[in-house]
């Protein structure tokens, strides 16, 4: 079973950033658009910093 641990949520014009930490020790975001869509990123990251920068861009379309 696939555990992870939430460790940032937040909302960026209309969107949720989710950012998280898997038990394969790295992190991930995911993004909910207003509509409910779900966008998964398959990069890893290796720290909170990296991971929610990386959310944020992609948000605002960096």
């Amino acid at each position: 079973m696939n555990k992870f641990q939430i460790k940032l949520l937040c909302a960026i014009d209309g969107y949720i950033l989710l950012v998280f930490y898997t038990n394969g020790k790295c992190w991930h975001f995911r993004v909910i658009s207003p509509d409910g869509l779900v966008y998964v990123s398959e990069k890893i990251f290796y720290t909170l910093q990296a991971a929610r920068e990386a959310g944020i861009n992609w948000v605002r379309g960096v």
